[in-house]
């Protein structure tokens, strides 16, 4: 859920947008743990490894997917994996889970459905819950609170511009048509 909210300094106004720190926390096809984002341009994403604190570039026609758009699914919907991860703290106390869990798929799902037990038990694979569950100990490893939303900042004088160029192209067009 996205939250927007305005305010007024001097004469720049600046729109805060709030979104979950997992929007910024990446899981690359083909690459071990998880990355952070660092930045972004057009042909470019720069990451850092939660793993090893090394940063490295990620191009367009590799697979990245951010943990804020990753749901389980369950027998009547879908639960949004920062609601695992929630649940996964509740039941840790905190603490990273431990690996004996990972040692048999019946101790893996029977953890699994303490956490989460209406998960589809046919479309949900026991690989994915040691990912969702290495994914849980990186972020308890690394401090990150996946429960906190993140202020980011944007210009509205930006936005402005923008909207003065289409106004003005409109016009243009506006006027051509009538001569």
């Amino acid at each position: 859920m996205i939250e927007t909210v305005y305010f007024c300094t001097v004469l720049k106004f600046y729109i805060i947008t709030k979104s979950h720190m997992l929007k910024k926390i990446l899981s690359i096809s083909g690459k071990p743990g998880l990355y952070k984002l660092v930045s972004t341009s057009k042909t470019i994403t720069l990451v850092e490894s939660l793993i090893d604190q090394k940063r490295l570039p990620i191009y367009p026609q590799e697979k990245i997917v951010s943990l804020g758009e990753i749901a389980i699914y369950t027998s009547d919907d879908e639960v949004p994996l920062k609601d695992v991860f929630t649940k996964m703290k509740e039941n840790e106390n905190g603490g990273k889970l431990s690996d004996e869990h990972k040692s048999n798929n019946g101790k893996l799902f029977s953890y699994f459905e303490t956490v989460l037990p209406t998960y589809d038990k046919e479309k949900v694979y026991a690989s994915d819950v040691k990912k969702i569950i290495n994914w849980y100990n990186l972020l308890i490893e690394n401090d990150i609170d996946f429960t906190a939303e993140e202020e980011s900042e944007s210009s509205d004088a930006d936005n402005n511009d923008i909207h003065e160029k289409e106004n003005a192209s409109a016009e243009d067009s506006k006027a051509t048509t009538e001569d």
